[in-house]
């Protein structure tokens, strides 16, 4: 694991570090001295402080997991939800598995999951709706801010329909709305995480502390340690300085990098379970590695 880069924060650290590194190299040349006035610092403070910034960065790491961590939760309770509603549909409507209506609603499913998928890392979606709903369907939706909710809506209607037809029962339909409402609990939860970063204020005053500690740690360390200062100091600046990275990157758990949630993977499986039960062709499964670049 010492040679891995993806998933790791250090590529994007390494700029970073290569400048303390390069301080650190002058503080102990010029033996501590800035203008011939010598900085006097001892190892005693910055360890006391250390520990302190220790616990606030655990405390920012652990709120950021929590976040990743529920909208994980939420996809997962995305594809049991989903799977149920399909084998409602099948086993509620009366319809045959090769039936255009009922293949009609499941698309709709594989649909919503993609879109959310793309309202959530704002990228376009008329590519999966057309391949999905056809043009003449997924044009309906073209000018839709909110495309999920608007096909819940259209999920809603194929459920109406086919209960005034007299396919599926009262007190069944009101089961399979239950389902569709957890639908719309889902993507709510989604846009809750996605809309309510943590507060700017907080991360920013976390963000100077941790770097103004850094860059002052030569100055407390280099009368004790003399030129093994420079590496230790790096190598205890990786670890706070990732720290707060790690952090930054697990807030957004809808974004692109590599430790964020593999959304685009999570789609593929879920439009592969429901193909599965309908008894399609399956999609062809992404490899793992590609999951957040695919």
């Amino acid at each position: 694991m010492l040679f891995i880069w993806r998933g790791s924060v250090l590529p994007r650290l390494l700029y970073r570090l290569f400048l303390l590194f390069l301080l650190s190299v002058i503080v102990v040349y010029f033996n501590g001295s800035v203008f011939d006035y010598k900085i006097q610092l001892n190892p005693a403070p910055f360890t006391l402080f250390g520990i302190a910034l220790a616990i606030f960065l655990g405390f920012r790491n652990n709120v950021s997991f929590d976040r990743f961590w529920e909208a994980r939760k939420l996809w997962g309770s995305l594809l049991n939800t989903t799977r149920s509603l399909t084998r409602q549909a099948q086993t509620f409507s009366g319809l045959s598995a090769d039936s255009q209506e009922l293949n009609r609603f499941v698309n709709l499913l594989i649909a919503f999951t993609w879109c959310c998928n793309h309202q959530l890392r704002h990228t376009d979606a008329s590519a999966d709706l057309g391949r999905l709903l056809g043009p003449t369907e997924a044009e309906k939706f073209k000018a839709a801010r909110y495309i999920p909710n608007m096909l819940i809506l259209e999920m809603g209607k194929w459920l109406k329909a086919t209960r005034e037809s007299g396919r599926i029962e009262a007190i069944l339909a009101a089961n399979f709305d239950q389902n569709l409402n957890e639908l719309s609990n889902i993507i709510g939860g989604c846009e809750r995480i996605a809309s309510t970063p943590i507060p700017y204020t907080y991360k920013v005053l976390l963000h100077r502390t941790v770097y103004f500690y850094c860059f002052l740690l030569p100055f407390g360390f280099v009368d004790s340690l003399g030129w093994m200062m420079p590496v230790i100091v790096t190598f205890i600046a990786y670890t706070f300085v990732a720290l707060e990275a790690v952090a930054d990157e697990l807030e957004d758990p809808f974004g692109l990098e590599p430790n964020d949630l593999a959304l685009n993977a999570l789609c593929n499986m879920i439009e592969n379970t429901l193909l599965e039960m309908q008894g399609h062709t399956l999609l062809p499964t992404p490899n793992h590695k590609d999951y957040n670049l695919d």
